[in-house]
Order: C-alpha cells, then sequence, then structure tokens
C-alpha cells in the first residue's frame, strides 16, 4: 500500500506502508484440515475390489467363512465385506494382507497379480493413499465336486 506525503520542504513524496494485508483462513478451503480414514473402510475397499477379480472363490481362512457363513444364514446378519483383509493405515500410505480362495483350474499367481492390481487401483483412486503393499496368502483351492455338495444341503437355520 503507497501513501502519498508532504514532507516540511513541501515535496510529495511516496512513503511505504509497513502494514501487509492480512489473508484470513488459510489458503485454499480444501487444504484447511485433516482426513483420516479408517482401517475398516480401506478392508471393505480392499474386499470388494479383490472379490471382483475372476478366479477368487472366497475371502477368508475356512473358520472365518464357517462362521460367515452362520452369520448371513442368521436373521439380520450381513455379509462381511471385510472377511479376509486386514488393513493398515498410516497418514499417507496402507499396507494390505488379503487371505483367498481361488477356484480350480486356475493360475494361482495370475489371480493374485489380478488382486493385487485391482486392491491397488481401488485403494489410490478412492483413499488417496500409496498402496506400499498387497501381501496374498491363498488358504484353499475349491474343488467343483465341494461346490456341487454345498448346494445340496439345506440349510439348518430358517
Amino acid at each position: 500500500m503507497t501513501e502519498m506525503t508532504t514532507t516540511p520542504d513541501g515535496d510529495n513524496e511516496p512513503q511505504v506502508s509497513t502494514r501487509k494485508a492480512v489473508r484470513r483462513g488459510g489458503g485454499d478451503p480444501g487444504t484447511r484440515g485433516r482426513t483420516t480414514i479408517a482401517d475398516g473402510v480401506v478392508e471393505k475397499i480392499a474386499g470388494l475390489a479383490a472379490r471382483d477379480v475372476v478366479g477368487v472363490h472366497a475371502m477368508g481362512s475356512g473358520l472365518s467363512r464357517t462362521l460367515g457363513a452362520v452369520r448371513d444364514r442368521v436373521p439380520g446378519g450381513s455379509k462381511s465385506v471385510t472377511r479376509g483383509v486386514k488393513a493398515e493405515v498410516g497418514e499417507v500410505q496402507t499396507a494390505l494382507d488379503l487371505e483367498i480362495v481361488v477356484d480350480y483350474g486356475v493360475s494361482i499367481g495370475d489371480v493374485a497379480r489380478a488382486v493385487r492390481e485391482n486392491v491397488v487401483a481401488a485403494v489410490e483412486r478412492m483413499t488417496g493413499l500409496e498402496v506400499v503393499e498387497v501381501n496374498i496368502a491363498v488358504s484353499d483351492v475349491k474343488l467343483p465336486e465341494e461346490e456341487e455338495e454345498e448346494e445340496l444341503q439345506p440349510p439348518r437355520i430358517q
């Protein structure tokens, strides 16, 4: 801000003000504050992305799938999309551990690669976090005859 002042000898000289314009709020409104993302949010995103891959039959270990099947049949129970998924979330990065069951006859390496690609893309796109690793444990292979046996058994709880 520049002002004109008159000196004692009558000359007009510019005088620079030392006041600075104060901008309130600290910049772009989108950068004010913090955003935190819970582990469960990342686990849900990763679980859904992993299930979308062809060749993934189920998520989780045998015990967690058995308990989940019982929970799914109980009225009011819901499917757990986080079954078989564990996330560690930091401020800017996340690491994931997945436990999957693959269909018999598929290439486990190809399925694991596709799961990693799908999970990394979904988590990074939706959260903005950098996915540093996706560890995959294949806990079982689903055989075609096992599926038929499951379908023939009537549900125990109605």
